[in-house]
């Protein structure tokens, strides 16, 4: 029997094998991953400035119609066969793409946000900019992006990923961030 949007809410760790609750990944997870993973203010000003002179910018992937992935829609609370709204980026610091996302929002809930139209600005520019915005938990995990396989095989090599579903004025958006080596590497981080 398929687990229930109520199941979804009530086990998600039951429900989403790969996604913990992002305290339950802390024993697993540096000191100096902590502070990137566990944050919840805007991951784009993070990066502006973690890169220092070097410019930060959002490379658009994909932005589409389609279906979401089950545990993403159970994350949202829709039927899985609901189309949504997919977006995948890559979040660049100089040349070098230091995180990949994929945020996912139920088509129904989108009208009149203006999400369609930001092609290469940043989703956290527009949603931290929302007065009423609430982040629902944070969960993490150390699978690698599934999205980007056809973009590039370098944008596969993540060290930590994490999710959180925000509301606001009605609709329901999921935001999935991988965090990718290449970060690691400018920034010195450990491989957990």
């Amino acid at each position: 029997m398929a687990p229930t949007v109520r199941q979804a809410c009530l086990f998600p760790h039951r429900l989403f094998p790969h996604w913990l609750p992002v305290a339950a990944a802390r024993p697993a997870m540096s000191a100096s991953w902590w502070q990137w993973v566990a944050s919840t203010d805007s991951l784009t000003m993070r990066l502006t400035v973690a890169g220092g002179t070097n410019a930060f910018r959002v490379q658009l992937l994909r932005q589409t119609i389609g279906l979401p992935l089950r545990d993403e829609a159970l994350a949202l609370g829709i039927e899985p066969r609901r189309y949504a709204w997919l977006r995948e980026v890559a979040l660049c610091v100089g040349d070098k793409p230091w995180v990949v996302a994929r945020s996912v929002a139920p088509l129904s809930q989108l009208q009149g946000k203006g999400l369609e139209g930001l092609g290469e600005r940043s989703l956290g520019s527009w949603l931290f900019q929302q007065p009423d915005l609430v982040r629902g938990p944070l969960y993490a995990t150390r699978h690698q992006p599934r999205f980007v396989a056809e973009h590039s095989a370098s944008l596969l090599d993540s060290v930590w990923g994490r999710r959180s579903v925000f509301q606001h004025s009605g609709l329901s958006l999921l935001v999935q961030e991988y965090f990718l080596s290449t970060m690691a590497d400018d920034l010195a981080l450990s491989s957990r």
